[in-house]
């Protein structure tokens, strides 16, 4: 035993990887399913302790080693040629790890990292030998990709614990017994809580172990609790290709980085998604590749923080001096040298695909250097839209959230991106009832979605996260009722500025992306522009400006120009002009 006890304890001290991470719950499963369990005999006491101890030796010798975590640690380079080729853990088999054609019932919740971390689940369990299904019904294992940002999206996921837990119960004993799953935040956040409370919960994986999911599903089929919840210094699922789960989706999301080294007061991220980690350039761009390949026209790069992105891994870049922060910002961290940084990234990704259009979010403010916004202005396919969270606009509020800057600094930073990019489209993301947020700190904020008129917004009361500096250090003294009043007179606000904002577009002609049939008009289309604003319009026949003279249908992914005649706070409307490229448009379009 005190041998397993060192190897675990190495193994947690030196944060190894997925299939080396054996969680706090695994020791339970492995007794339970192989060779750590021990059987005992009538027998005198004596007898019985030397059989037991024997037992245990020779079972616990064909049992994990430390050569295997560090085998785990250091995967030899052919292996990482392979993905496809996993050696088993020593208590399980190779065919334990199949899915066998069990169906796969997956939901997301939050932001779209976790749409991302979906789609990278679902490609190491399609590899598994599951199938997917869409009928909730009958799945043979129930997975919720789980946010943690706030109490209100932790709520929505115990309700439907309850809804499941009833499914799970009605389950026919004719048919293989129905396995629950939380992934994500959630599962790395509350960990022993769900396992507690919900006990029909029979798998958790944090963010960095979904490479671990055939494993956990193998353990909970003997009928127990499993559960990886352990971060990764290095984790990046940068070798696995994201199964794109819609045939008719025009557009993709690529993760570039994970984790986030900010640690904003407020923010539960860092700790139920680790450190910021980077992936190589060359995985990125070959995904980038692949999508393009497939006839998709958009993908957006994501990450907690995107644009601190710095690729470490290819050491001639090492050596290479750090790249200036927004002027008037600070970082929480050391400064880091070297690597390739994001705008060396979106200038390869740009390249790929003149036909393809590239987002990225969410960005923090401070990492917009002047090469960024340069980058963003020259080229066609790199959208002409920034998202720039806020959170307040109060400068003393902004310092007790550790953002990095002040209400001065971030406005000057504003007047330089619009400066620096004509016409471009701004999004900010805000928090009403931060801790000892005063009525006048709420006003600041007020006239700061006045002063910017942003195009589009994400606003949310003020929620305190366990383990965050905020819960350690600050008080959550505004009232709930207060927060709400708050937060209802910044979204008035911001929808007052927004539709201004907006309505300058009408009578522009604009570039929209067709994603398909409106959800409230069978007779219209709907798509998005450059800003990533709605755009609604007639579905009809129209001009096709690469070919003279015929006459199409706008289908999902074709390029339309549109004339905007209308605006409101979310959505323009217009008439739309003739089907072209996106390399073409840019003769036709006017700015907002």
């Amino acid at each position: 035993m005190h041998r397993l006890q060192c190897i675990l304890q190495a193994q947690r001290c030196l944060g190894w990887g997925p299939l080396a991470s054996v969680s706090w719950l695994l020791l339970r499963a492995c007794r339970a399913h192989s060779s750590f369990s021990t059987t005992t005999c009538p027998s005198p006491e004596g007898q019985q302790e030397d059989g037991v101890r024997k037992d245990f030796s020779s079972r616990l010798a064909t049992g994990p080693t430390f050569q295997h975590f560090l085998r785990s640690t250091s995967v030899p380079p052919e292996k990482l040629s392979s993905p496809d080729v996993v050696d088993p853990p020593p208590y399980l088999t190779v065919d334990e790890l199949l899915g066998r054609q069990r169906k796969v019932y997956l939901e997301t919740y939050g932001c779209q990292m976790n749409v991302n971390d979906t789609e990278i689940a679902w490609s190491i369990l399609q590899k598994s030998g599951y199938l997917r299904t869409d009928n909730l019904q009958e799945a043979d294992v129930i997975l919720l990709v789980t946010c943690s940002i706030r109490e209100k999206a932790e709520q929505t996921i115990w309700n439907r614990l309850h809804q499941l837990k009833a499914l799970k119960t009605k389950r026919l004993r004719s048919r293989v017994p129905l396995k629950v799953g939380i992934l994500g935040c959630m599962a790395e956040r509350l960990k022993e809580e769900i396992l507690n409370r919900e006990k029909m919960v029979d798998i958790l994986a944090g963010p960095d172990a979904y490479r671990d999911l055939p494993r956990l599903l193998a353990v909970a089929e003997s009928g127990q609790q499993a559960a990886n919840v352990l971060l990764s210094l290095d984790e990046t699922y940068a070798d696995v290709m994201p199964v794109q789960t819609s045939p008719s989706a025009t557009s993709a999301f690529v993760s570039i980085m994970r984790g986030c080294d900010n640690m904003c007061s407020y923010c539960i991220v860092p700790f139920t998604r680790g450190r910021e980690r980077s992936r190589p350039v060359a995985s990125i761009l070959e995904e980038v590749r692949k999508l393009s390949e497939q006839g998709l026209k958009e993908v957006t790069l994501l990450g907690q923080n995107v644009n601190s992105f710095r690729d470490n891994s290819e050491v001639q870049f090492n050596s290479v001096v750090s790249t200036n922060l927004s002027r008037g910002f600070s970082a929480n961290y050391k400064t880091k040298q070297g690597g390739l940084r994001f705008s060396h990234l979106l200038d390869q990704v740009s390249r790929i695909d003149p036909e393809m259009r590239i987002r990225f979010t969410s960005p923090h403010p401070k990492d917009f250097p002047d090469e960024v916004l340069q980058l963003i202005h020259e080229r066609d396919n790199i959208c002409k839209q920034i998202h720039l969270p806020a959170q307040s606009g109060s400068s003393r509020v902004l310092e007790a959230m550790r953002r990095g800057y002040s209400r001065e600094a971030y406005v000057e930073l504003i007047h330089h991106i619009r400066k620096s990019i004509p016409g471009v489209s701004l999004s900010s993301d805000f928090i009403a009832g931060f801790c000892g947020e005063t009525e006048e700190d709420h006003l600041q904020t007020v006239s700061l979605l006045q002063e910017v008129q942003y195009n589009m917004g994400f606003l949310f009361a003020y929620s305190m996260r366990q383990k965050t500096r905020a819960y350690h250090r600050l008080k959550d003294d505004v009232l709930e009722e207060v927060k709400l009043r708050r937060l209802q007179e910044l979204i008035t606000v911001f929808r007052e500025e927004a539709t201004k904002a907006n309505k300058t577009s009408v009578g522009c002609t604009q570039l929209v992306l067709v994603e398909g049939l409106s959800k409230r008009s069978a007779t219209d289309l709907c798509g998005r522009n450059d800003g990533n604003l709605k755009v609604i319009f007639p579905d009809v026949e129209m001009e096709d400006a690469t070919d003279s003279g015929l006459r199409v249908r706008a289908q999902p992914g074709d390029y339309v120009l549109v004339k905007i005649t209308s605006a409101s706070s979310q959505t323009l409307r217009g008439h739309v002009l003739c089907r072209t490229t996106l390399r073409d448009s840019s003769a036709h379009c006017s700015p907002d």
